[in-house]
């Protein structure tokens, strides 16, 4: 076996070429340009940019971040987002397989042999979901604008990942060590009914009878604009937005009355209860049921709040992108977990506005990368978030 060092450089070197990538989705993903075509360029003068400047980490240091053709300066972003993917990459595995952060009940005396035996799912999913937080809270900082495709990536893969799990690892190390969002009988019936709400209400809002809020005149321009110029555009345009948030409350009513019919139904009817005890027992079944759960709700709460918000002060209050960042959060770590990922957001928005009176600087940012950072502290304090939780569960 190669020494645990090696494996983290590994990790390191790749996470920072993922890192290049995302740099591509930062920049060109809000400007609704291809992530694939055409290759990268300058983007002051427009030359393309050769392989050997395009080395993760070491090409902007010997550049001294400027373009090699133009001298124009390259922003550290690029470097500072290929740095921080490749630590997520070599610190997640660090904490799941090499110190005690994550207890996985998994068999080997090596952190790789843990890897091999079933961890890797579990580490793919999360990379998956913070590689996703990361490119979002820069797209976020840098525009005020969360991509909604992105998020919808993030969490199709996750209920993709939660399906498979119970086919590729033993129920024990699912359900005993919680690795992934698994549907019980009464959840999975809401799950259920929810979704075929939301299915309802997607295709009315096709069909025109439901309205899209915010659907303001720079959204039916004659020229298109991107995202970034269209969150720039509404942001200027007078508009009620206690209106705007009925629109939004008027989509969620066939979710919310599929959920209670559903709930109704299994606890009411025996048969529709044992059809869903049945069904749930399937691994595959409990599994995307369980993603589709989680993000229902890490959609609802954050949802909720913007409703309330804009209801009671009368201005927008959180947005459509955070409601889906956390919708796709709660897919991949569970219902439980992006609850409490959503209450230990305030606390990193604290700590901002204190270095900020601390250093006599006001600089607004928007509330993704707070969101993101909570997201990353549940995932690895889970262990103890359960413990603790459980506790005062049992003690009552």
């Amino acid at each position: 076996m190669a020494p645990e060092w090696l494996w983290l450089a590994i990790l390191f070197g790749f996470g920072s070429c993922i890192g290049s990538f995302l740099n591509v989705v930062v920049y060109r993903l809000p400007r609704e340009k291809s992530l694939v075509h055409p290759p990268s360029s300058c983007p002051s003068c427009g030359s393309a940019i050769r392989f050997y400047d395009n080395i993760p980490l070491l090409s902007w240091l010997v550049l001294r971040g400027r373009c090699r053709k133009c001298k124009a300066a390259i922003s550290p972003r690029y470097f500072v987002i290929e740095l921080v993917t490749g630590l997520l990459f070599a610190g997640v595995y660090a904490a799941y397989f090499v110190w005690p952060v994550r207890q996985l009940g998994l068999e080997g005396a090596a952190s790789i042999e843990r890897f091999v035996s079933g961890g890797w799912l579990l580490y793919i999913s999360s990379m998956i979901l913070l590689a996703g937080l990361l490119a979002a809270s820069a797209i976020d900082l840098e525009l005020w604008v969360i991509p909604l495709s992105l998020c919808w990536f993030v969490t199709a893969a996750g209920v993709v990942v939660d399906s498979l799990a119970g086919l590729l690892l033993s129920s024990e190390v699912i359900h005993g060590h919680r690795w992934f969002p698994a549907a019980s009988a009464s959840t999975g019936a809401v799950a259920a009914g929810a979704g075929v709400g939301l299915l309802v209400s997607l295709a009315l809002l096709a069909a025109g009878v439901f309205k899209r809020s915010y659907d303001l005149p720079c959204e039916t321009a004659a020229e298109p604009v991107d995202a970034a110029a269209k969150y720039a555009c509404q942001d200027q345009l007078p508009c009620d937005h206690r209106r705007e948030i009925l629109k939004e409350m008027m989509f969620l009513a066939p979710v919310v009355a599929g959920a209670l019919i559903s709930l109704l139904l299994y606890r009411r009817v025996e048969a529709v209860e044992t059809f869903w005890v049945n069904a749930c027992k399937w691994p595959v079944a409990s599994g995307a049921l369980g993603g589709l759960w989680g993000y229902l709700v890490g959609c609802g709460v954050v949802w909720l709040t913007r409703i309330l918000g804009t209801l009671v002060f009368g201005k927008e209050a959180m947005g459509l992108g955070d409601v889906h960042l956390m919708g796709a959060a709660g897919a991949v770590v569970g219902p439980f977990l992006v609850v409490l990922a959503f209450f230990a957001a305030p606390f990193f928005g604290l700590l901002w506005a204190g270095w900020q009176a601390l250093s006599r600087r006001t600089r607004q940012i928007p509330y993704g990368p707070f969101l993101s950072l909570g997201v990353l502290t549940v995932m690895m304090l889970h262990d103890r978030l359960w413990v603790y939780f459980s506790g005062l569960y049992i003690g009552r």
